[in-house]
């Protein structure tokens, strides 16, 4: 299996996005399409990894750029510097995870009545966002995602199905805000699923977390159970009908 990249660029408005598409050109076509989300460091090599992964399975993947002209930050500072603007104008972090779906969805590659999107940290937040807007897509994933709410989309209804999977012990996300999350997918008539996975932090499926003061810890057990949970929620999501 000899899975192929390129750079894709796609739009929002006047800023250039660069994003990296992955695909298997042995898999047919077309196939079922899923966006990669981003941490807040920008789309590295963590996430091209994910999406590589992804194209393993058969889909053609798309690992995001949220920042433009493909930023990607040094450090926390740096990273929270490109990260804070959308947290700050959720609006337009989901007018541009639209675009990145739009620009999925046009691939010839893609089936694009079967498309899905993950994220991871602040792409966690971004694929639970792209949800809320009422985007026509199947199935969203959060892994140790952001979860606190948009204050825009109160009311709408959320078309795709939504598996969150989280870390008890996130000191990012705490207990109550998943059971506020809960109850908001609910009123939005949400099919939705949460994984909690005990005894563990934020960033559990990166390998070069390891700041327990700052609450971010790699977990090699719910690494894996995450990645299997989202496989199973996948084939689910976007099988075809």
């Amino acid at each position: 299996m000899a899975i192929e990249t390129r750079t894709l660029e796609y739009a929002d408005g006047a800023v250039t996005l660069r994003g990296q598409l992955a695909w298997d050109p042995s898999a047919g076509a077309p196939r079922p399409g899923v966006l990669v989300a981003h941490t807040w460091a920008g789309c590295g090599p963590f996430e091209r990894g994910k999406a590589t992964e992804l194209a393993k399975l058969g889909y053609v993947a798309l690992a995001v750029d949220m920042y433009g002209d493909g930023a990607v930050g040094s450090g926390p500072e740096e990273n929270a510097r490109l990260m804070t603007p959308l947290l700050e104008d959720r609006a337009a972090l989901q007018r541009r995870m639209l675009a990145a779906l739009e620009a999925l969805k046009s691939q010839g590659c893609v089936d694009e009545s079967r498309t899905a999107a993950i994220g991871f940290c602040f792409g966690g937040l971004c694929v639970l966002d792209l949800a809320r807007s009422g985007a026509a897509f199947q199935g969203a994933v959060s892994f140790h995602g952001l979860l606190n709410p948009p204050g825009n989309t109160e009311g709408s209804a959320i078309k795709a199905r939504v598996l969150v999977l989280h870390g008890w012990d996130d000191p990012m996300a705490n207990p109550r805000s998943v059971e506020a999350l809960a109850s908001e997918l609910t009123r939005a008539g949400a099919d939705w699923q949460v994984h909690a996975y005990g005894s563990t932090m934020h960033a559990f499926t990166n390998p070069a977390a390891n700041n327990p003061d700052f609450g971010t810890v790699y977990d090699e057990q719910a690494d894996k159970r995450s990645w299997r949970a989202m496989s199973d929620f996948l084939d689910d999501a976007l099988a075809a009908t």
